[in-house]
């Protein structure tokens, strides 16, 4: 072929069904549908996303947002009025850009240190979240002087305090979405949510620009990393199709706060909250949230001066290597992240307005639906479905701190039921065996799926030697005197074993097997001391619970 004949080569263009036929053929036999993940918001996650969406919401997020950059707004966690100055002081010496204060657990203050508050107050951006109108930290706003008022900006998170006179650039009324995303809202829901707040604050205003002004959102935003992106965008959507509601054309531009999500923290293993932490502090500058807080790692048993600043260094790698502060809405582009903003905002609005023809929010938050969520999404860590890296899969027995830090403020994490189950085998554990039987190919698939198992629970167990025979596991168990066993082996040598196995079974030592085996098989077996099996998809929490109550029960005899 010569030169010019490559230059007049053509190729065909690649179509969607082209795709699918070799995406099917290497399948073998599975259906093309298990290649869709569906998601609690009802919205089924494509394998490939072959066309840009034809919608034009991706001008309308550009429009909503003026500056791509964001303020890095990190707590300070202190107990007391001087920890609080030292720390904030050298926080934002060292790359924190604004002043954020939790108004949950209050301390008092001296003169002095208001007044040294105040001065800080005219230099950086506040958000003073939870705020009560006791609280004595609210007193600085009258130490600034009326001139440099307007200098202060920033968000006050409190509704029974009355904003002194000239502080034009504080907004005070918002709608604060932690409570109801740890509650187990997806994201549908929370949009769907922060809509209904939303119009029920427009209506105590004089004018909806009035309202505007002093509005706020704030999101907390978990692993789901590209969900968390669209739902960030779909916001942006709906907060225009809200103002157009309210005979607003252009609407106008509001805070929109991120927090990174605790739903996923882990007191286990507790540096993969780190990566946690990452992936939502991404997401959320991808999403175009101008305001983010990243939360340490160590944040459900008490941050340290370390953790600190890892949590606020994230942020700062972010903007310093991949410069996506200098980008107008970073994730527009992609057909995946586009279809996902689509679909969020026909669901989410469809959603609100289903809400208000129901009673309203009050009402919804009252007839259960956030509790199935929240059930849901622990029934999919428990039984696998969805990954916890270092608590549900992968964990690592090393010691860990139970200790609770009661500044986290939050129970129902999904990572908590893994950490009762392991405290309670850290102070009370089995004497753990597993029996393997056969080449180390027919037992090593099954050993080392118990043994990932077991250490969910915090159970260590033991691999015993190769067996061939029921003796010499019999043997093997009369000698080392476990108190749990799990057997391990293939089908056919299951088969082969298990009824001499059980006939010749020392007392006390509870026996499970690693597999699933037909209920007739089962029946037959747990009538000749066999007390249950392991296997992939089953309720984690549910089996190890019912191995310790078990063996508890044993012990007691």
């Amino acid at each position: 072929m010569t030169i010019e004949n490559m230059k007049k080569t053509t190729f065909e263009k690649a179509d969607f069904q082209q795709w699918k036929k070799l995406a099917e053929q290497s399948l073998k036999g599975k259906p093309f549908e298990s290649l869709r993940t569906p998601t609690l918001e009802g919205i089924d996650l494509q394998p490939l996303y072959f066309d840009r969406s034809s919608s034009d919401n991706t001008a309308v997020i550009q429009t909503m947002e003026e500056n791509p950059d964001w303020t890095i707004a990190q707590q300070t966690i202190a107990e007391t009025a001087i920890s609080f100055l030292e720390q904030l002081t050298d926080s934002l010496a060292k790359g924190n850009e604004s002043i954020v204060y939790d108004g949950v657990y209050p301390f008092e203050w001296e003169e002095d240190q208001l007044l040294e508050f105040a001065a800080l107050l005219t230099k950086y951006p506040v958000f003073l979240m939870n705020i009560k109108s006791d609280d004595p930290i609210l007193r600085a706003f009258d130490f600034v002087h009326h001139e440099v008022r307007e200098s202060v900006n920033g968000i006050v998170q409190s509704t029974d305090w009355t904003l002194p006179v000239g502080y034009k650039n504080l907004r005070t009324n918002g709608v604060d979405l932690w409570k109801v995303h740890h509650d187990g809202a997806d994201a549908v829901t929370e949009l769907a949510i922060a809509l209904c707040e939303a119009s029920k604050l427009a209506s105590s205003y004089g004018s909806f620009q009035e309202f505007a002004e002093d509005f706020f959102i704030r999101f907390a935003i978990d692993t789901h990393f590209f969900m968390e992106i669209a739902k960030l965008r779909a916001f942006r959507i709906l907060w225009t199709a809200f103002s157009k509601a309210y005979d607003v054309d252009n609407a106008p531009r509001i805070p929109i706060m991120a927090v990174t999500s605790i739903r996923s923290y882990s007191k286990l293993d507790p540096y993969v909250n780190l990566l946690r932490a990452g992936n939502e502090a991404f997401a959320a500058i991808l999403g175009g949230a101008s305001v983010i807080t990243v939360h340490p790692f160590d944040y459900l048993t008490g941050p340290n001066a370390s953790s600190i600043r890892y949590s606020r260094n994230i942020q700062l790698v972010l903007k310093e290597e991949t410069h996506v502060e200098k980008v107008l809405d970073p994730a527009g582009g992609s057909y995946f992240i586009e279809k996902l903003t689509d679909e969020l905002v026909e669901k989410a609005w469809e959603l609100f307005l289903d809400i208000e023809n129901k009673g309203g929010v009050d009402v919804f938050l009252q007839n259960g639906l956030l509790n199935e969520l929240l059930a849901k999404r622990q029934e999919e860590i428990a039984t696998g479905k969805k990954s916890l890296i270092g608590t549900n899969v992968y964990a690592e027995l090393t010691a860990t701190s139970f200790a609770d830090w009661n500044h986290s403020g939050q129970n129902d994490r999904l990572s908590k039921p893994f950490e009762e189950l392991r405290k309670l085998f850290s102070e009370q554990q089995p004497i753990t065996t597993l029996l393997t039987f056969g080449d180390i190919k027919d037992f090593k698939p099954r050993a080392d799926f118990v043994t990932g198992f077991l250490a969910a629970g915090g159970i260590k167990g033991k691999w015993s030697p190769a067996f061939q025979t029921a003796q010499q596991a019999i043997d093997y168990l009369k000698k080392e005197k476990p108190d749990y066993a799990i057997i391990c082996a293939t089908d056919e040598q299951l088969s082969a074993i298990m009824d001499s196995l059980l006939e010749q079974l020392p007392e006390m030592i509870l026996v499970d097997v690693a597999g699933r085996i037909d209920r007739e098989t089962e029946l037959k077996w747990q009538q000749k001391g066999l007390n249950g099996t392991i296997f992939n998809g089953q309720n984690k929490i549910e089996k190890l619970r019912s191995v310790f109550d078990s063996w508890q029960g044993r012990i007691r005899k």
